[in-house]
């Protein structure tokens, strides 16, 4: 479904993307994983079109992404942020709907609305919580807003960036399991940006390293505590010694 071929981004001196290869097959779960500031957001915004990569090619359904048309192409996916970014001045169901009262997605506001709650229901949220604002809601609740926000137009691919980022243990164990389960039904194709290994352990298909600008392993989640990369290793087991350099 999407394919990094050798690409390269720098901001000025500040090479993050040095030759990521990677391939992210249809219906499957891939978790990208790696430390702070290695490249992970900057990899998923170049597979959007917000940043343009300074070389290589990243095809969807072996298209390239910067051609063709630009509203037809991101009605294909679904985002879900870190921080959740709901608008603070529109009721929980507009923010749900907002895709589908605007645009080329656009559908009659009873509709939307209606399909919103169905939506929230999906992520355990009921339907009076609807007319509420995001501000009235608290962290767990705005997070299955931001995810319902994330399927409510179908999307074919959906984007997770850190989904559990704030939330305590047994809520984010709820994030995971509801990712894992609309992935799977929908049978959608999902790209996940996270240093939290209990989430990459409930929702990877496969796992991909980003490491000094390049996919340092990758493999099924299955292989990932076998491997005899130092780095990974490191990584996942959350040493301060070894191959990755920390601040101190």
């Amino acid at each position: 479904m999407i394919e990094l071929n050798n690409v390269h981004k720098a901001f000025g001196n500040n090479k993050v993307l040095q030759g990521v290869n990677l391939t992210i097959a249809s219906g499957t779960s891939m978790v990208i994983i790696g430390g702070s500031g290695t490249g992970k957001s900057v990899a998923l915004k170049c597979i959007l079109g917000l940043i343009q990569p300074d070389s290589g090619m990243i095809t969807l359904d072996g298209q390239d992404v910067t051609k063709g048309d630009r509203d037809a192409f991101l009605a294909r996916f679904g985002m879900l942020f870190q921080g959740g970014a709901l608008f603070d001045s529109l009721p929980v169901w507009q923010n749900v709907a907002f895709r589908l009262l605007r645009g080329s997605l656009a559908r009659p506001r009873d509709e939307a609305r209606e399909i919103a709650i169905e939506k929230l229901r999906r992520v355990g949220l009921k339907p009076e919580q609807a007319d509420k604002f995001p501000a009235e809601l608290s962290g767990g609740m705005q997070k299955r807003v931001g995810l319902a926000r994330a399927i409510c137009a179908e999307p074919e691919i959906i984007f997770f960036d850190e989904p559990t980022t704030g939330l305590d243990p047994i809520m984010a164990g709820v994030i995971n399991d509801l990712i894992r389960e609309i992935v799977v039904e929908m049978g959608a194709t999902a790209m996940t940006i996270t240093h939290d290994m209990t989430s990459v352990r409930a929702i990877a298909d496969n796992v991909a390293m980003l490491h000094d600008g390049v996919i340092q392993w990758t493999g099924p989640v299955a292989d990932m505590d076998a491997s005899d990369d130092p780095y990974l290793e490191q990584f996942i087991h959350g040493r301060a010694e070894g191959p990755i350099e920390s601040v101190r």
